[in-house]
């Protein structure tokens, strides 16, 4: 695409001073989950990074910008702390097992605060995002050397072909989840015996440990559906109910990241979200974007299949890119 030359263009110009063109005071790195092995559950749908590959990205950030912790965040943010450089707050999402057996001893190692946005329904390991579920059932596409044609019906495919029937499988929305179960229970994939076997997820007393060690544990809703295709009643219900989980056990309640995207979001959500006073921000995840939500900054995701040097200066050529036109700000109606 034009669009991407031009970025990859622009970017190549970048210099590594970036703490000095990054045009924003803060940045928001994204990030899931961090791995050597392989995640059959994740594989199909995030393109997670190494250990090695992570630290890199780290120790690169660190080199331009100043890691922070989520009161040097908030005070930051409300004009009450002075950094010596541009700040970063590091962020999860969805709560994966690995954050406690890998990411966690890594940021104490070099010192580094993350906050780690949870769904609820799943700690423990007693639900599985749909998602995830969708990337196993990809899985088992593949290994079947044939597929009952009663799939492809059911998924008003014309074609038995393996990749398509993968490709469509990990459209699955939210609203349409339930057709996994059935896919499962056709394809022979266990959900429960997966999840007891390989943990996926945090428990809680992992939770509470990282709490402990002075980790943020906050809001990505009760099980993970995509904000637009919900009501307004149906986003506050999800929002509501994660929310008073936090708070009731002793986590970080003053936060709230969305699942997916923010995208077409409308302001009237946002408008209920900061009633509660207790709530001190929201984020998304559009990169490097301002949003007419004051109180709602955007992340940038990190898992692109590139370094983090490469990802921040594309982020920051678009960004000019669309400040030319007056895009670079995301508006709420």
């Amino acid at each position: 695409m034009m669009k991407d030359k031009i970025i990859n263009a622009l970017a190549a110009l970048e210099t590594d001073h970036l703490g000095k063109s990054f045009p924003l005071d803060y940045c928001l790195p994204l990030y899931h989950t961090v791995s050597d092995q392989d995640l059959p559950h994740i594989r199909n749908v995030i393109r997670y990074k190494t250990t090695k590959q992570f630290e890199q990205d780290l120790d690169y950030i660190s080199r331009h910008f100043q890691f922070v912790d989520w009161r040097e965040f908030k005070d930051f943010t409300s004009g009450n702390f002075n950094p010596k450089k541009k700040i970063a707050l590091l962020t999860f999402d969805d709560g994966f097992s690995q954050f406690y057996d890998i990411i966690a001893p890594i940021l104490e190692r070099k010192g580094i605060y993350a906050c780690n946005f949870i769904n609820p329904a799943f700690v423990d390991n007693k639900e599985m995002m749909f998602r995830c579920k969708a990337s196993l059932i990809a899985d088992a596409v593949e290994k079947k050397k044939t597929i009952d044609p009663d799939i492809y019906l059911a998924l008003s495919l014309k074609d038995a072909d393996k990749a398509i029937l993968q490709k469509k499988i990990l459209t699955v929305n939210y609203q349409e989840r339930n057709i996994l179960e059935w896919l499962a229970e056709k394809l022979e994939v266990d959900f429960k015996a997966y999840s007891a076997e390989y943990k996926p997820y945090l428990s809680f007393e992992e939770l509470k440990t990282l709490t402990g060690k002075g980790f943020g544990i906050s809001s990505h809703s009760w099980d993970h559906p995509k904000y637009k295709d919900l009501s307004l009643k149906e986003q506050m219900e999800t929002t509501d109910q994660t929310f008073t989980y936090l708070k009731d056990n002793g986590f970080l309640y003053e936060s709230f990241a969305f699942p997916f995207t923010d995208f077409e979001v409308k302001k009237d959500f946002f408008d209920e979200l900061f009633k509660n006073k207790e709530m001190y921000c929201s984020f998304g995840c559009a990169g490097v974007k301002l949003d007419s939500e004051k109180r709602n900054f955007q992340r940038i995701p990190m898992e692109m299949g590139e370094s983090s040097e490469a990802i921040l200066k594309k982020e920051i050529a678009y960004f000019k890119l669309k400040k030319l036109i007056n895009k670079n700000t995301i508006l709420r109606k």
